[in-house]
């Protein structure tokens, strides 16, 4: 288990299910897609399009695509930013 993020920071949170972890699940507030107080993800930082997340239950960190904006290209999020 990874600890947390020296960026984590309570104050700077998303609502995204943890590619991880479950602990969502079964919530009625995450299953409806609303805001929950208990089932957050640190944002840890964002870049374009992308949020980098971290799970506080499991720890797991990730990179999250929104979609939204129009800083990078359709093929650079199909390709997932890689070059």
């Amino acid at each position: 288990m990874l600890p947390l993020d020296p960026q984590a920071d309570v104050g700077r949170r998303a609502w995204v299910r943890c590619p991880n972890c479950a602990d969502s699940h079964g919530c009625a507030s995450c299953e409806q897609r609303r805001s929950c107080s208990d089932h957050w993800r640190y944002l840890l930082s964002t870049t374009g399009s992308l949020l980098h997340l971290q799970c506080p239950s499991c720890t797991h960190v990730w990179v999250h695509e929104t979609g939204f904006g129009a800083t990078r290209s359709f093929w650079e999020r199909v390709r997932g930013g890689r070059s």
